[in-house]
């Protein structure tokens, strides 16, 4: 199969492409409108997130058996355009579930211990013991919005924590096991102290993590977020941190992550954000480690060769 990579990849990809007798053509400087004029040559596309897979994109590749994501979301790709074409749809969440896992973790743990507060005033030379006491994990309910790879890494990591795990998920049943208990939307809204989000990006889930959502919570709580920003409206959180119902964030995402272009409604709500304590930002970096970057290339590795050789 002739295979095009369109973006700044790991080192490894080729050699492990190579190791399953694959061969791909790396052209990670191509600019985006150069791509509809090439595609139509290869039978395989990668792609991280240079360009957006329309279905006139698609239109231009009459040849592509397979578009290979690397990384876990597919928003990036018109989902339905490619199956109507018979293209097969590949990613690689195996290979950055454990990364995100940790960082979620990293970020509860530094949120609930004022961590970056803390560090910032003792290098300042303010010594505050009492304004930085924290609060633990332990005794504490997490409430889980998808089950998936992600889902379940993080799950895993809790149990050393002494915490109830609740996942739901609308496209799995029966998925109880020793690190999460299968949930209904109800059950999260009853008990939860602590809301964590993996989930995809699609049109039902855009958007739907709004002030509404939000208050159907018989508690306040914290919410984590390391899916995609466009799940949460920023006005929104603002909205339900002002009245107490969400008692702080961690936010690895963003509704709109090109700073420079927020619309007006953005930029308010991210003011707020930014001038609070409440808040912990990463730059949308949970699933970007050095162990990551290299295992979502033999994830994707695998999987293309295993689709050449059904």
């Amino acid at each position: 199969m002739k295979i095009l990579v369109i973006d700044q990849m790991h080192a490894s990809l080729l050699p492990l492409l190579a190791e399953k007798g694959l061969e791909a053509d790396y052209q990670p400087d191509i600019r985006k409108e150069e791509v509809p004029t090439m595609i139509g040559a290869y039978e395989g596309l990668i792609v991280r997130s240079k360009i957006s897979i329309t279905e006139g994109l698609l239109a231009k590749a009459p040849k592509l058996r397979f578009i290979a994501r690397a990384g876990a979301g597919m928003d990036q790709i018109d989902v339905a355009a490619a199956r109507k074409r018979g293209i097969i749809l590949l990613n690689a969440p195996e290979g950055n579930r454990d990364a995100v896992a940790e960082h979620a973790v990293g970020m509860l743990l530094c949120l609930f211990n004022k961590l970056h507060l803390a560090n910032a005033q003792v290098r300042q030379g303010i010594w505050d013991r009492e304004g930085n006491r924290g609060f633990e994990i332990m005794g504490k309910t997490v409430g889980l919005v998808g089950y998936g790879n992600t889902g379940q890494a993080f799950a895993r990591r809790l149990q050393g924590f002494g915490c109830q795990v609740l996942a739901y998920d609308k496209f799995k049943s029966n998925f109880s096991d020793a690190t999460a208990q299968e949930s209904q939307l109800e059950d999260l809204f009853e008990q939860t102290d602590i809301l964590s989000l993996h989930i995809p990006l699609t049109s039902q889930s855009q958007g739907w993590i709004n002030e509404a959502f939000f208050n159907r919570f018989r508690k306040n709580i914290y919410l984590i977020n390391t899916a995609r920003g466009e799940i949460v409206p920023l006005p929104d959180l603002v909205k339900v941190l002002e009245n107490g119902k969400v008692l702080g964030a961690c936010l690895d995402v963003l509704e709109n992550e090109k700073l420079t272009a927020l619309t007006p409604a953005q930029q308010v709500a991210f003011n707020y954000l930014t001038e609070s304590d409440k808040i912990l930002f990463t730059p949308h970096v949970a699933g970007w480690t050095h162990e990551s970057y290299y295992r979502i290339n033999q994830v994707l590795a695998d999987k293309i060769a295993a689709l050449r050789d059904r």
